[in-house]
């Protein structure tokens, strides 16, 4: 326990150094460099601006929540990394999720970790550090990945060597930017694996992956069962985006009818999806459980 107050004093005390305008630090050659950079010192909040070279976007207001009720009762345990930008100016490259249930909590400083970087440098810094994350779905690795590529000017060789990944996988990263913008948002919202998306990047109207992607949602396909659409579907052996259409011409009757005489007894718009070989799915929708129940009661008898 005295070590962590030792540790903690410090890190006041350099963070009353870095204050001291007779002390500004900007480079790594500067006076008291070597007692800033690579130390723990505690920032105040307000003087950190958010990295625009953030690879996430998506940030899960009930996990910052239930992060800063951790920090409340734990603290800050893995500190935050900044770079210098200015006189007692930092800017994030690392731990936004930190940083947000800190000033969630209202607290004025945290512990950071500083860098002296530059643009190329801190992008790189918080592009590779995030790709190392295990919470990054699919399509924020994959954009990553391009950032690093068009903006640091890495080719697929030398990335695989700074982000220690084979070549093979961040190419098959990459190719999920060919998908749909639709169905990207699908596999970043966790409708879809990445199993999912590798199996649609292969057929090439967009239309046409949209039209198997709804298919996997309502029928829940495995990527198995998806591999083997894609393959059908190159083969010419399955409706593609005529699928509605043919329904329509084969069920129409007694769909339609089923659809109406449903409807009317129920008491509900109901949903009727069937194939070309008269099997389908019926859907009767429910606003709240007494409705659930008076459905239940007219279905039943009970």
């Amino acid at each position: 326990m005295a070590k962590a107050t030792k540790k903690q004093a410090l890190g006041r005390g350099l963070s009353a150094l870095l204050k001291d305008p007779e002390n500004d630090i900007n480079t790594a050659t500067d006076k008291n460099a070597d007692k800033v950079v690579g130390n723990i010192i505690e920032l105040d909040l307000d003087k950190i601006e958010v990295n625009p070279f953030q690879p996430r976007s998506n940030f899960n207001d009930e996990a910052i929540k239930e992060l800063a009720a951790s920090i409340r009762e734990l603290g800050v345990i893995q500190p935050i990394t900044v770079r210098k930008l200015g006189f007692n100016e930092y800017q994030l490259v690392s731990g936004e999720r930190r940083y947000r249930a800190s000033k969630l909590l209202g607290l004025e400083t945290i512990p950071a970790y500083i860098r002296i970087a530059n643009d190329q440098e801190s992008l790189e810094m918080a592009l590779v550090e995030n790709i190392q994350r295990q919470d990054l779905d699919p399509i924020e690795i994959a954009l990553s990945y391009q950032r690093l590529i068009d903006e640091i000017n890495l080719t697929q060789e030398k990335l695989s060597e700074r982000v220690g990944k084979k070549r093979s996988t961040i190419a098959n990263y990459l190719r999920l930017l060919k998908l749909d913008p639709i169905i990207q948002t699908g596999m970043r919202d966790g409708f879809l694996s990445m199993g999912h998306g590798r199996a649609l990047v292969n057929i090439d109207k967009k239309q046409d992956q949209i039209s198997l992607y709804e298919k996997i949602i309502f029928d829940n396909l495995s990527v198995r069962d998806t591999e083997s659409a894609v393959k059908a579907y190159h083969a010419d052996e399955a409706p593609k985006v005529e699928v509605t259409k043919t329904i329509k011409k084969e069920a129409s009757v007694f769909v339609r009818k089923g659809i109406k005489e449903l409807t009317d007894a129920l008491s509900v718009k109901v949903d009727i999806k069937s194939t070309d070989n008269a099997r389908g799915k019926i859907t009767i929708p429910f606003k709240s459980q007494e409705e659930f129940d008076r459905i239940k009661k007219l279905i039943t008898g009970a």
